[in-house]
């Protein structure tokens, strides 16, 4: 088999396995069918949602290895596999850095999520509503320490009980 064979291949297991990762989750959700489900599924929104980035993350490295392993070092296929990783790794740096410092402001958990493929940068905080102050703070730190384009940056609450 050629190499682009075998990376094709790869890619698609690795996204299959992705896509029943997630209908794992979703379905484990839905069936439990009690009137507290809701509360069980708000109560770990921010828990869920960082297993599930870490071991799509996790998988999408893994994925980058397996290529990096099998193509020649200074070859375009390499190259652009280096490149994605550095860009992955960045990204969870930025939202570790930027879910830190909205903690800090009081918020007990708080969930940045930055695009890949488009400018997004999406903040999900722990509170039932927010006040123009709060906004405005947390608006602030994406802007100034992140950089964000002011017009690609959403905030919005979400109240669980921890």
């Amino acid at each position: 088999m050629s190499r682009t064979k075998k990376i094709v291949i790869m890619t698609g297991l690795v996204l299959l396995l992705a896509v029943t990762a997630v209908f794992n989750f979703v379905l484990a959700g839905s069936l439990d069918g009690s009137a507290d489900a809701g509360e069980v599924t708000a109560a770990n929104y921010f828990t869920s949602y960082r297993t599930e980035r870490t071991t799509t993350r996790n998988e999408e490295l893994l994925q980058l290895d397996s290529i990096l392993e099998s193509t020649e070092a200074g070859s375009e296929a390499y190259e652009e596999a280096m490149s994605l990783k550095l860009q992955i790794v960045e990204m969870m740096e930025r939202e570790l850095l930027l879910e830190t410092y909205i903690k800090s402001l009081g918020y007990t958990d708080a969930v940045v999520s930055i695009g890949m493929d488009s400018e997004n940068v999406n903040v999900f905080v722990n509170a039932s509503e927010l006040a123009y102050n709060d906004f405005l703070s947390i608006y602030n730190i994406l802007t100034e320490e992140a950089g964000c384009d002011p017009a690609n940056v959403n905030i919005m609450p979400i109240q669980a009980e921890i």
